[in-house]
């Protein structure tokens, strides 16, 4: 064998060698890709489920259940797409069945007193997480620019209304401890909290009733009587405790004004 021919096999060998190590890097490389999107996918899923099942009742209204549901099934569909051998399958299912028992609006979810700061912190905290979701959904095409704006703009509501509920628990409690001037200032922290949202009808029947009951509050103090506690009272807290999932509320803020 002549040293042309060695030359030859040698060049031969090592082009092999290299073609075979670059094809391994190609394909560990895409490995971890597809790993990768498959973190991100399930990490959507379940940070969509998280939101779904612990933001309290009283704050998740329909159409806030199916975005969460769209963003799960979205993740579900990437997840199939990439062979994942995450249950998958039982997800969509879930989540369908889930989708159709709120289109029945068959889905109830119990409402959570928020009765300490923590609790309101930790509300915030999901709700800003929601807030953060719509963003890149609609960053990403997913969702229009109509219902991102519109959805993102109640979310900021809502997280206004966790501060008031918080205050209001804690006029009621102040009502039922007869201790009025400490109720008037809860519920004037409410009402601040409430302001907030000025562009939105039922915040701002929130602040009128609330304005209302501070005055039926001071005029118990200048009156000198001893007791809070009056049909007014018990009207605001079915309002309240009701106010975004009750028809009659909502047609009481006139939407269409």
């Amino acid at each position: 064998m002549d040293t042309t021919t060695i030359v030859i096999i040698l060049a031969a060998v090592v082009a092999v060698s290299i073609f075979l190590i670059v094809l391994s890097q190609m394909r560990e490389k895409a490995r971890i890709e597809r790993a990768r999107k498959i973190t991100k996918q399930q990490d959507a899923y379940n940070r969509a489920n998280r939101l779904l099942s612990e933001i309290p009742g009283q704050y998740l209204t329909s159409d806030l259940k199916l975005l969460l549901i769209k963003r799960m099934e979205e993740a579900c569909s990437q997840l199939a797409g990439l062979k994942s051998d995450l249950p998958v399958k039982k997800w969509q299912e879930a989540a369908q069945q889930l989708k159709d028992q709120i289109q029945a609006k068959q889905d109830t979810r119990s409402p959570v007193k928020i009765d300490t700061p923590e609790k309101a912190t930790y509300v915030k905290e999901l709700l800003q997480n929601l807030f953060k979701m719509i963003e890149d959904m609609h960053k990403s095409g997913r969702l229009d620019a109509a219902t991102a704006k519109k959805n993102l703009k109640f979310v900021l509501f809502l997280v206004h209304k966790t501060h008031a509920d918080l205050h209001m628990f804690q006029a009621r409690d102040y009502v039922r401890q007869n201790e009025i001037r400490k109720a008037i200032h809860a519920y004037h922290l409410a009402s601040t909290e409430m302001g907030k949202s000025r562009d939105n009808p039922l915040a701002m029947k929130a602040v009128k009733s609330f304005r209302i009951r501070i005055k039926e509050l001071e005029a118990l103090i200048v009156e000198g009587k001893d007791t809070a506690h009056t049909e007014s009272q018990a009207k605001l807290d079915r309002e309240w405790d009701t106010f975004l999932h009750d028809e009659e509320w909502k047609k009481k803020a006139d939407y269409d004004k």
